[in-house]
């Protein structure tokens, strides 16, 4: 039975993911309490005691706007470690798949980002993310590099959709950006196409290239169009909605620590002729995951 290495088990992803790769092989799951990432020597130590066929990372250093102040341990994190599991990987003949972000870009496009388009990351977090990129694809290992794009789900401390219900049940008015468009991307869908990319992998027969691959769900929407329809949504699954007004705003209303891509939708193209299958409408993806977890809390 081939091993499999997955580092961020008990993170948004992760969670996704740990049932979906036990099904593919001898699963290890490492969660952040038992690999540290901003120490290389344990990310060896790790991965030559596992001696696995496939690693996945879905660990990160997420926190965007803190990152600009903590700009050293975003890399670590993002640009270092990542990079340290490919070196050791190649040394044991392991493929790594890695997840990125759509942050590498600057969003001044105004059509679907392609894996070969310039990066032009316009912060920390997207800087340590490219660094992570640019380390892996220094080594000669085998690996899989998949960006991603405004991720949300079940699991984690914290994602837009969970912080529109909180907010939508404490306020009667809601100001929500409406300039920045991109793909809402729910993290079991990814998680379907990381294992998907598992399973080709192990299969060597049909192991994808090494490369960059985008993956988010299909359809665009602002953050604007996101939080209406996350209203409308739980709605009519019975959530108790308090907020009466959602108004779009500017970017420039609402300023951040961190600058944001105003254009981050991922041309899904490429990935989807390797998994056979076109990524889910992203509406579609949200209807399920709510249902899903107001089941849970009630």
């Amino acid at each position: 039975m081939k091993k499999i290495l997955l580092i961020g088990s008990q993170g948004q992803l992760g969670r996704e993911l740990e049932p979906l790769l036990t099904n593919l092989g001898q699963l290890t799951p490492v969660s952040r309490k038992e690999l540290d990432l901003t120490q290389p020597e344990a990310i060896r130590s790790l991965i030559k005691e596992i001696q696995p066929e496939i690693i996945v990372n879905a660990a990160a250093y997420t926190a965007v706007d803190k990152a600009e102040s903590e700009g050293e341990l975003a890399d670590l994190v993002n640009g270092l470690a990542p990079q340290i599991m490919a070196e050791t990987g190649e040394t044991l003949g392991a493929s790594l798949i890695h997840v990125s972000t759509d942050y590498v870009f600057d969003g001044t496009k105004n059509t679907p980002y392609l894996e070969t388009d310039s990066t032009n990351p316009l912060g920390v977090y997207g800087r340590s993310k490219l660094l992570g990129e640019q380390g892996i694809q220094a080594t000669q290992a085998h690996y899989l590099i998949v960006r991603t794009a405004w991720v949300y789900g079940t699991y984690g401390q914290q994602n837009f959709v969970k912080t529109m219900l909180r907010l939508g049940k404490e306020r009667e008015e809601l100001r929500i950006v409406g300039d920045q468009v991109g793909s809402p991307s729910w993290a079991h869908d990814i998680a379907q196409a990381i294992a998907k990319l598992t399973e080709l992998t192990l299969d060597n027969q049909q192991k994808p290239s090494s490369g960059v691959y985008h993956f988010t769900n299909s359809g665009v929407a602002s953050w604007y169009d996101f939080t209406i329809a996350i209203a409308q949504e739980s709605k009519q699954l019975g959530f108790p909605w308090k907020t009466e007004r959602i108004k779009p705003i500017t970017t420039a209303e609402y300023p951040t620590p961190a600058q944001r891509p105003a254009y981050s939708v991922l041309s899904n193209r490429k990935l989807n002729q390797v998994l056979g299958y076109d990524s889910p409408y992203w509406r579609d993806s949200l209807r399920q995951m709510l249902a899903e977890f107001i089941t849970k809390q009630s």
